[in-house]
């Protein structure tokens, strides 16, 4: 039988392998999740938020042993995985607090005296297939709100955090979450190709690459599932001529090399105008020269290695081949030699169409910088890509960058003169090939479940 197998990117040592599921054992753990539903969806929203609650204090409880194990298994900072849990631990709350309002039956009456009744009932089992830059807080955002729908839930983690997805598992149960409502699939992509067949299966949500998504897409489309796709995105941050310079490259920073530069949301092309290039450039330089390399789970260290050899390698590729054609590097661009699969951090400018660096995803730790002739044509770069999940605005007038945000930046979540990752009030999503539909808040509960129309007449 073969193995998924989590490996320390900052040591390259194994941590633990996992035996693959056979097709026998997944068709069961479907049956059973969809038995834990069918008690679960019947409980009040009331109730399923008391769980949740729960949930909310157990990864609490939890957290230490939780940021350890995912600061083995994919490098981020300590401070970073204790973050997370605490952000999961937040999603929890607020669901469970707004759940209840969020999916309560909305009553209508129409002008003939008539009456109705919009319902938002569970749809059954849920499945989800995650990456690995957010070990915890990827699961929660997705099965916190189907749950609290009253849906049941299947998880097909990355495998390089295998052992993550099982700690949460633990987690929901010991907090009181029914077994088997929450199931992990250790599987590979056959498998998971019929687990989205199968006939319980009744939604899929993914979050990956734009390959991935069009891959799952496709295959959901022709079993009729519904699906929500986060894929990729290569956000654009725009410093405008009226913006805070300096705030401006310390925020970029921060922005590109959050979670070692393995966001789907991190900023990553920074587009400058003329005006205000080249004293941007030396802050933003100099601060992405200074970034220290090191272990994970040291405080002194600014940023840790990369998830997997292979993807360090991807992004070595996409700059030398930026390089090739005509992106020059200010600094970083080499991986650095030694245990752990560290990239420096990187800064490339002349970045132009035809360079990877313009036109695709870089998922590590590289900055592309982009020169603009004026805010106008700052905001014409910043459009010119097929991503848009995310996006900056540096000005010092609110009401413009307001006005650009609404009415002509082509994304779905803009950042005015600061960085985010996600808040569980706000919708969290994008648009062209960076996916479709929302998470978090009330229009992440709403995805899977049956919008329904009850027509009353008096008898």
């Amino acid at each position: 039988m073969s193995q998924l197998e989590t490996i320390n990117p900052a040591t390259e040592e194994p941590i633990q392998s996992y035996d693959v599921q056979s097709w026998d054992e997944v068709k069961s753990s479907i049956e059973r999740c969809q038995s834990a539903f069918e008690d679960w969806r019947l409980n009040s929203h009331e109730e399923r938020g008391e769980v949740l609650k729960a949930i909310a204090a157990k990864f609490r409880e939890k957290k230490e042993n939780l940021a350890q194990l995912m600061t083995r298994e994919v490098g981020k900072l300590l401070r970073d995985s204790r973050d997370e849990v605490e952000l999961c631990a937040a999603i929890c709350e607020w669901t469970a607090e707004n759940g209840p309002k969020e999916l309560a039956d909305d009553e209508r009456e129409y002008p003939d005296g008539r009456k109705g009744v919009v319902t938002y009932s569970p749809i059954g089992v849920v499945y989800g297939i995650q990456p690995w830059n957010f070990p915890a807080y990827q699961v929660v955002r997705y099965s916190i709100a189907s749950l609290m729908a009253g849906n049941g839930v299947l998880l097909k983690h990355a495998e390089n955090c295998t052992g993550s997805g099982l700690a949460i598992k633990d987690i929901y149960e010991e907090a009181g979450l029914p077994e088997d409502l929450f199931t992990v699939l250790l599987v590979d992509h056959d498998t998971s190709n019929k687990v989205i067949e199968h006939d319980l299966v009744r939604g899929v949500t993914l979050t990956g690459s734009d390959g991935a998504g069009r891959a799952i897409g496709e295959l959901a489309a022709q079993n009729i599932k519904k699906t929500v796709l986060e894929l990729g995105s290569n956000d654009a941050y725009m410093v405008l001529e009226d913006a805070d310079v300096a705030h401006a490259a310390k925020t970029c920073i921060q922005g590109r090399l959050y979670n070692n530069g393995q966001t789907c949301i991190n900023a990553k092309r920074f587009i400058v105008t003329e005006a205000v290039y080249d004293e941007f450039m030396e802050h933003f330089v100099s601060g992405m020269e200074a970034i220290k390399l090191g272990d994970p789970t040291s405080d002194d260290s600014d940023m840790g290695p990369m998830a997997r050899k292979d993807l360090r390698e991807t992004l070595q590729k996409q700059v030398d081949q930026s390089v090739e054609r005509g992106a020059k590097i200010r600094c970083g661009g080499e991986m650095r030699e030694g245990t752990g699969y560290y990239y420096p951090a990187t800064v490339l400018e002349d970045v132009a169409p035809g360079q990877p660096a313009y036109d695709d995803e870089l998922f590590g730790p590289v900055a592309s910088v982009i020169r603009a002739k004026d805010d106008e044509d700052a905001i014409r770069l910043a459009n010119d890509s097929r991503y848009g999940l995310g996006g900056g605005i540096f000005t010092k007038d609110l009401e413009k960058a307001k006005r650009i945000a609404s009415q002509h930046f082509d994304t779905g979540m803009v950042f005015i003169n600061g960085f985010g990752l996600a808040n569980p009030n706000m919708p969290f999503g994008g648009v062209k090939n960076s996916g479709y539909g929302r998470e978090h808040g009330g229009s992440g509960m709403r995805e899977f479940v049956n919008e329904k129309s009850i027509f009353v007449n008096d008898a």
